[in-house]
């Protein structure tokens, strides 16, 4: 489908002109996934990602200011957020540093902009700012976010040691009574903090304790993104499952059957009153 097309159904929904409102979310939404500024590729990994059903969980509207925390080099989510998001709402993306020294965080940010940049009619609603704690943290205006998505990052911020930072970056940015989405492959519930940095698995206990120690509010969980075929246990870790597949041939097929990791999809919110 056209962007054109995408647009003029929002300006429908928005202006209440057409349907219900609850399936004229469901259908543009759905219509936006088969945009044509999204690759066969990205399109193929929806089965996995559950983008459209995510989305709605987490209460993402057109109109929203939404941050995007690390999209990476490709922005895959960013091509569904984008047009959702709209020319009346405001995408931020929090970016990896331009002068940070890991150069696979360079190159990311180059391809990114790189992607937003071919197209303006998609992306043009988008700002990029930079999330590298603790020299950056201000993904976005204090108080002005309606919700702040981050999609399979947590582990990369265990890793580095800044997770407490960046959930405070992301709570910081919200409004009072905004919303925290997080995905992020699921680890056993006692896993090890170095299992779970070695592995790119992360238990829901250690996610949930990140944001309640942020000021967050557990609201509501769902299973939208479990995959019962992942035990969590391979040879790479995560990065043994699809797309990764770091094993290269070995049991090539036995991973793709697999399919993507076990995913949690956790929301949280920010108090009114603090």
């Amino acid at each position: 489908m056209k962007l054109r097309a995408v647009s003029v159904f929002m300006s429908l929904f928005l202006s209440g002109a057409a349907f219900a409102a609850p399936a004229v979310t469901d259908l543009m939404w759905a219509e936006v996934l088969d945009a044509e500024h999204r690759s066969e590729q990205n399109r193929e990994r929806d089965k996995y990602r559950h983008p459209l059903q995510t989305l709605l969980f987490f209460g993402v509207q057109p109109c929203d200011t939404v941050v995007e925390l690390w999209p990476g080099g490709g922005g895959w989510y960013t091509e569904v957020l984008a047009p959702i998001v709209g020319d009346c709402g405001k995408l931020y993306t929090a970016q990896f540093a331009k002068d940070s020294d890991i150069a696979y965080y360079t190159k990311s940010r180059k391809s990114f902009e790189e992607k937003l940049a071919a197209n303006p009619e998609v992306y043009g609603n988008i700002s990029i700012t930079t999330l590298q704690p603790p020299r950056y943290s201000d993904i976005a205006p204090a108080g002005t976010a309606d919700k702040v998505l981050t999609f399979r990052n947590v582990h990369n911020w265990l890793k580095a040691g800044v997770a407490e930072n960046v959930f405070a970056a992301a709570f910081k940015a919200l409004k009072p009574g905004g919303i925290l989405g997080v995905v992020e492959h699921r680890a056993d519930a006692d896993a090890s903090l170095d299992t779970m940095i070695e592995s790119g698995y992360v238990s829901e206990k250690q996610v949930i304790a990140l944001a309640e120690s942020a000021g967050f509010l557990l609201l509501d969980s769902s299973e939208i993104n479990a995959n019962s075929k992942d035990n969590h246990h391979h040879p790479k870790g995560v990065w043994t499952l699809p797309p990764s597949l770091r094993l290269g041939e070995e049991q090539r097929d036995h991973y793709l059957a697999i399919g993507e990791s076990d995913r949690m999809t956790l929301k949280f919110g920010k108090p009114v009153h603090e």
